[in-house]
């Protein structure tokens, strides 16, 4: 008789997660190093796509450190991704209300010899976005990750990531003047 377990339809990495953060309530720091490894990259590709490039590394070792502190508020362990996801959204957002508002420099005065003018470019274009589409491309184009993995850690469902990355691409093409499709 074919008994259904939760464990086993479980993904093997959602089980290791939860493996983690009981470590971690028991008191193995190695654990949090773990958990830091597998969603720092997730964590950077949520707060880069929201606030200045400058501010990004302070920002996501803040969310590893709130993440920490009240990993006993975290009621689904198989849901750290998330959790950490929300976490970066809210310390983005609480970014700009203690920041003063600042002005940019016009793209008139960024020298066409600097290599990282594209990339920023290409980065605010990403950021003009909607918000949906803006966090799956930075994701996979900055961060590389792939769209099952995007999926899996911040808990969206595969065709979703799909969706979004496709209309994501086709409006940043429009944005940053490159032919789409027809």
């Amino acid at each position: 008789m074919f008994m259904f377990s939760p464990a086993a339809a479980a993904p093997a990495s959602v089980r290791v997660e939860a493996q983690l953060i009981d470590r971690i309530c028991s008191g193995d720091r190695e654990a949090f190093g773990e958990i830091y490894r597998i969603f720092a990259p997730l964590v950077h590709g949520v707060v880069l796509a929201r606030v200045p490039h400058d501010e990004v590394q302070d920002i996501v070792q803040d969310v590893f450190l709130a993440a920490y502190n009240n990993l006993h508020t975290l009621r689904d362990r198989s849901a750290v991704g998330g959790w950490l996801v929300t976490i970066a959204r809210n310390h983005a957002a609480e970014f700009y209300r203690r920041t003063r508002p600042t002005e940019e420099l016009s793209e008139g005065l960024s020298s066409k010899n600097n290599p990282n003018a594209e990339a920023q470019e290409i980065l605010s274009a990403i950021r003009s976005l909607p918000e949906a589409y803006r966090e799956t491309l930075v994701l996979r184009l900055i961060e590389g990750m792939t769209g099952n993995e995007i999926a899996e850690r911040t808990n969206l469902k595969p065709e979703s990531v799909r969706v979004n990355l496709h209309r994501g691409m086709e409006l940043l093409r429009q944005k940053l003047g490159i032919g789409g499709r027809k």
